[in-house]
Order: structure tokens, then C-alpha cells, then sequence
């Protein structure tokens, strides 16, 4: 992907794309388009400290300045810098950008005269290491590259004064090494391969302004620390690279080879796309994005999925969610193999960890739904790979004691009912993936029978009786499942509205149009057949279907909200009240192909329903998929800028159900 001048005609549609690569172990580094810092999560290292979690920024940017004979000098550095007043700084380094390349890796052009500049970003797999090469062809005149780090230290949440930032920093040769009070994991590392470094004491870069806080309604305002600078001289017409690394590891930043580590990543990736071997360029590039998900946690030893990109961090919803599309479509299955281990071994009360513990933490099992959608995962890793000898030896167990605890009530008021449906929660808990709650509002209340944990239900009992019946194991689950599927239809359809009520409770029988009755046609087992199920699709299509997902509520509900903006309250006031969401589309297509008959022509007809991420991957989070979009056209792209269930059943619906290769 190659992007031009036509991008960043001012400062402010520069920041409107951004980028991220990622380390593997939870760490990232992510910048505007332009290479500026626009939101508090923008670094060129986002360290995780506890992998995959305790993300901080360690590196904020590096200002690169050209330094001519005559003294004066220009930047390639994009920023703005703003006051307590109105008046505002903008740093004009993007209008010497020349352009943007995206193919494995970020990569900058700079043109300035007769001078050339490119410079690639890059991570090192299973390090908090950021390495920048500058490949640099100079003019006529000698001339000086000036390279001024921003170092940080705080959690990617938040964001730091210069009162917090208390540094003591010492230098070895060409190299600075930054320490943060209080904190000996975070040590960081600086250097290059040459030039002269300048020492700098208490000198700090205020007032970096990020709009994209303030549209938030957060703070938008930052300083930084800068512990010294690196001068590199060219003679006229000398090309020169540059290496520049910035790492957490005990080892010297100016010894580190940032074109061995460029070109190893880049092999890496590579042989990601050998291991799907697809043709379509679409699937290539959600192959590559569904990489940066797939990380390892250090608690459990073991890899799981980052549910989204920069804030999110690995929830077992958004993990069994995903887990088709990262690591099946993709050919991954040994990380497939690996995460349904890993969550096996975590099975408590019939749940599985909706998050899952840090050192010394407890797991979390606040969700009604991740264990039923483990059942899905099982039942995808079967059909990819029919190793069930891995399943009934490791997993089977588990999914018995899930069911289990369905059946005879565990935690949250989850249970099974007299009808044989789910039931779940009460007035103030959060439960299912609709779980918006702002202090004690709850947004969307959905506790009692919900819609699309039935529909889970009935799939997991006939996952489960398959199961049993190939494990020659008294099968239980057969008739329950019927139980389940009777009483469903009688307790859902919607007779006047030809589709089903998205939750019924002690209130009554809620008739709002969402996206959650989907799910009744696009599980492997559909609970919902014939000429109802079609009808489903078509409500869902005709009233919540967008080019980039489904809206989470119809508009034409008086509490439909169509545009996800503002501060914390008015965001979670819009998160499922008509807002976008993608993962949910991969659902609709499966859904959508099968009540047509699973015929070429239906497949055929499903690939216009992904299409239209060809061109969003050049848009927000360039090279991902969105978490969500704007209920309202033209659909802004919106929340985490790269996210694991998006990207995953995009990936899945296109392989599985449009046959897309």
C-alpha cells in the first residue's frame, strides 16, 4: 500500500490513517501516518512490561532535523504544540514527506531539495526493542541529520507532565541509558551505529497537544523528556545508513543491527502468507494483520489473542471470537492448538477467563457468553484439522464441565432453565459482549434470556453431541438440544415483526432490532431453520446492514445513536445503540450463504459484503480493520484502530464462506 501528498495536504488529514507494528509479546509502536504522535498511545515503543499487558510508553518519537552549512535547518517531524491559549504550534515535517509505504513494514520518504531520506520501522519478535533504519542520499551541500529522542515513562493510558517525569539518565560511548525512578524493568536503551551523541541535563520538549484525546474528552496535552541528541555529518553527494534502536534489553542499543531485524521481520511475514498461501491481496493483507493479535502471555506460558489496538488488552470472548479467523484461516494451527489448550486448563464454575490473570491476579469470569463461544472454536479446530485425538484428550473434559455448569446454575445467576434455555444475570450486571456501563449506568440492560446465548447454547449441546457420540460417551446433549431449539422458537420469534426478540425477561419481551439475532443462523449449528431464518436475514439486512458491519441497533429506534463521539458517557451511550460493529458482518455472511443455499451463486453474492474492507485497510489503522464505524454514513471509522474480531471474521467469512483464495 502507497500513499501520497493527497494524504497530508495539512496536518490535521495526516493524522487521520495511522500505523502499527507489534513485538509479539503485547508491545507495539504506532504513529500517525505522518509519523506524528496524535493520541496518548502513539510511541515508536509501547513496551509491555508484563507481557501481553502492562503496556508503557517508553519512546514517544524522534524529531529529525537537516542541519545545512549555513545554519539553518529544517524538520521532518510532525507534531502540534499547544498552550493553555488558543495559539498552537504545528511542526511542518510532513509537507517535506514525500510518501508513505506500507507492505511488511512503515517506510518514510523525505525529499528536500536534492536530498533524499527514507527510513523503516520496525520490532523485534519477543523483545520491547524498536529499531528506525535511515537510508540517506545527500545533495550538493554537507549537511547534518539531527536525531533528538523523546523518551517517557508511564502507562499508555495516561499521560505525563514534566513533573512526572523523573529520569536519571547515564551514557556509555554512543549510547544513552535512561532510568526511570522506581521502576528497574524499564530501563531504557538508546544508540546508534555512528554519529555524535550530545549530552543534554534537564532539558524536556512541553506541550505536545494529541487531537485525537481531545475529541475524546480526554487530556490532550504531554511533555517529554530529551536526555541528549545524535548529529550525524554527510559530505555532498555521500549516501549514508543510519541504525537507530531503542530496547528494554540488557544489551548495548548501539550494537544492535536494525537491518538484520528489518529484514528477519520481513521473512517472517513472508512466510506467514507461504503458510496460507492465498492469492487474493485482500487475504494476504488481513493474513499479515491477524499477525499482530497473535501474542504471548507470560503467566500462563502460553499464546492468546489481544483482543484490539492500542488500549485492549486479551479477553477470552474476543479470544474464541476471533480464534477461526487468526488462526485457522491463516494456517496457524498450532497456536490454535496451544490457545484451546491454555483455556481448557482455566475452566472454573462452567466458565471460561473473560480476562485472564496477571502475576499473582485471579482470573476474571464475568461472561456468559466466552464458554459457550468455546464450543465454536472446538468445533472450528475440528473441521480444519480433525485431530481429535488432541480434543478428547485435553479439551473434552472441559467442555463437559462447561456444560455442566450451564445445567445446574454456577455464577452470575447463569442457568439452565425448566424450558432447557439460558438465563443469566440481573438488572446490574454486564454479561454478555453488549456489556457498555458507564459508573452505574448500565447502557443495555440484557440480563434473563438473551437472543444470541441461546442460540450458543444450542450450538454447543449439538458441538457436544457430536462429540460424545465420536468419543463413544453416553450423550446426553442430544436431547437437551432439542429441548432447547423447541422452546427457543416459542420464546423468541416475533410473529409481528417476522424476526426474534433480542432478550426476554421479567420486563417482558424485548422488540428492539439488533444485530445478536444473527446468531441464530450463523453458528455451525443453526438453532433457527426455513423460511424464519431467512426472515432473520433479511430484517438484519435490510435494517442494520452497512458496507462495514452491523449496526448494533435499528435507526429507527427513538434510542438509535448514529455517531460514536464525545466524551466517556456520550461514547458508551453510543457503543451499542446504532453503532457499527464488523465481527458481527462475518456472522451475517455465513448466515446470509446459508439460508441461500450454500450454492456458488449465494457464495458469489457474499464477497460484495467484503469487499469494502479492500479499500478501509488504506484507511484508520491502515493494513487492519477497525473496531467499530459510525452507525450514520459515511461510516468514520472509530474505537481501536486494529481489532483482533474484526480483522478475524472478515478473514473467516471470506475463506469459509465466500471461498474467496
Amino acid at each position: 500500500m502507497e500513499f501520497g501528498k493527497s494524504c497530508w495536504y495539512n496536518f490535521h488529514q495526516g493524522i487521520e490513517r495511522e500505523w502499527i507494528v507489534t513485538n509479539g509479546i503485547g508491545g507495539y509502536s504506532a504513529l500517525a501516518l505522518t509519523g506524528a504522535n496524535a493520541r496518548r498511545y502513539h510511541g515508536l515503543l509501547v513496551s509491555a512490561l508484563k507481557p501481553p499487558t502492562s503496556r508503557h510508553l517508553l519512546l514517544s518519537n524522534v524529531l529529525e532535523d537537516i542541519i545545512f552549512e549555513d545554519g539553518k535547518s529544517i524538520s521532518l517531524s510532525s507534531f502540534i504544540t499547544k498552550g493553555s491559549g488558543p495559539e498552537e504550534y504545528i511542526s511542518p515535517g510532513f509537507k517535506h514527506l514525500q510518501r508513505f509505504k506500507y507492505d511488511y513494514l512503515p517506510e518514510y520518504v523525505y525529499s528536500y531539495k536534492d536530498i533524499i531520506i527514507k527510513k523503516k520501522i520496525a520490532m523485534k519478535q519477543g523483545e520491547n526493542t524498536t529499531v528506525i533504519l535511515y537510508e540517506i542520499r545527500n545533495g550538493s551541500g554537507e549537511v547534518i541529520l539531527k536525531l533528538t529522542p523523546l523518551v517517557n515513562f508511564r502507562d499508555h493510558h495516561y499521560q505525563s507532565t514534566r513533573d512526572s517525569l523523573r529520569f536519571t539518565a547515564g551514557y556509555e560511548g554512543n549510547e544513552i541509558i535512561v532510568s526511570p525512578e522506581g521502576s528497574r524493568e524499564a530501563v531504557l536503551r538508546l544508540g546508534t551505529g555512528e554519529g555524535q551523541l550530545q549530552r543534554l541535563d534537564n532539558c524536556y520538549f512541553y506541550n505536545m497537544y494529541y487531537p485525537v484525546e481531545q475529541e475524546r474528552g480526554l487530556d490532550c496535552i504531554e511533555d517529554h523528556y530529551i536526555p541528549g541528541y545524535y548529529t550525524v555529518r554527510l559530505e555532498p553527494w555521500e549516501c549514508k545508513t543510519i541504525s537507530f534502536a531503542a530496547t528494554t534489553e540488557n544489551y548495548s542499543a548501539c550494537e544492535i543491527d536494525a537491518a538484520k531485524i528489518i529484514a528477519d521481520e520481513e521473512m517472517r511475514l513472508e512466510s506467514l502468507l507461504k503458510i496460507n498461501n492465498s492469492e487474493h491481496d485482500l487475504l494476504r493483507r488481513l493474513v499479515l494483520a491477524a499477525d499482530d493479535f497473535i501474542v504471548y502471555r507470560n503467566s500462563t506460558r502460553a499464546k492468546t489473542v489481544i483482543a484490539g489496538y492500542p488500549w485492549f488488552t486479551d479477553w477470552g470472548r474476543d479470544t474464541m471470537i476471533a480464534f477461526p479467523g487468526l488462526t485457522l484461516a491463516t494456517g496457524r494451527y498450532d497456536d490454535a492448538k496451544e490457545i484451546l489448550f491454555t483455556f481448557s486448563k482455566y475452566v472454573d464454575f462452567g466458565l471460561i477467563p473473560n480476562m485472564f490473570p496477571d502475576d499473582g491476579e485471579k482470573p476474571a469470569y464475568n461472561s456468559v457468553d466466552a464458554a459457550l463461544w468455546y464450543f465454536e472454536a472446538v468445533k472450528s479446530y475440528l473441521d480444519y484439522t480433525r485431530d481429535f485425538e488432541f480434543i478428547k484428550a485435553n479439551v473434552y473434559g472441559s467442555l463437559k464441565s462447561i456444560c455442566a455448569g450451564f445445567i445446574n446454575g454456577t455464577l452470575y445467576n447463569i442457568e439452565m432453565t425448566e424450558d432447557g434455555l439460558i438465563t443469566a444475570g440481573n438488572e446490574s450486571t454486564q454479561l454478555t459482549w453488549m456489556d457498555a456501563k458507564v459508573g452505574d449506568w448500565v447502557v443495555t440492560p440484557r440480563h434473563g434470556k438473551a437472543v444470541e446465548i441461546n442460540a450458543l447454547w444450542y450450538n454447543g449441546l449439538m458441538i457436544m453431541s457430536e462429540l460424545a457420540q465420536g468419543f463413544s460417551d453416553t450423550d446426553i446433549y442430544l436431547d437437551l438440544a432439542s429441548k432447547a431449539k423447541a422452546a427457543f422458537e416459542k420464546v423468541f420469534w416475533n410473529e409481528e415483526l417476522q424476526c426474534l426478540y433480542d432478550v426476554v425477561n421479567e420486563a417482558g419481551s424485548d422488540s428492539s432490532i439488533r444485530p445478536n439475532q444473527i446468531l441464530a443462523v450463523g453458528l455451525a449449528n443453526a438453532v433457527l431453520e426455513g423460511h424464519k431464518a431467512k426472515c432473520v436475514v433479511e430484517k438484519v439486512w435490510r435494517e442494520l446492514y452497512t458496507p462495514y458491519g452491523l449496526r448494533t441497533l435499528s435507526e429507527d429506534s427513538p434510542q438509535y445513536r448514529g455517531i460514536y463521539t464525545g466524551d466517556v458517557w456520550s461514547r458508551d451511550g453510543a457503543y451499542h445503540q446504532g453503532t457499527v460493529w464488523t465481527w458481527l458482518l462475518g456472522r451475517f455472511i455465513k448466515a446470509f450463504v446459508r439460508v441461500n443455499g450454500n450454492t456458488d451463486i449465494a457464495r458469489k453474492n457474499a464477497v460484495d459484503f467484503i469487499m469494502p474492507f479492500a479499500d478501509h485497510m488504506k484507511d484508520g489503522g491502515i493494513g487492519s480493520i477497525s473496531e467499530i464505524f459510525d452507525g450514520d454514513s459515511p461510516h468514520y471509522p472509530k474505537g481501536c484502530f486494529a481489532q483482533a474480531w474484526s480483522v478475524a471474521e472478515i478473514l473467516r467469512a471470506a475463506v469459509e464462506d465466500a471461498g474467496l483464495k
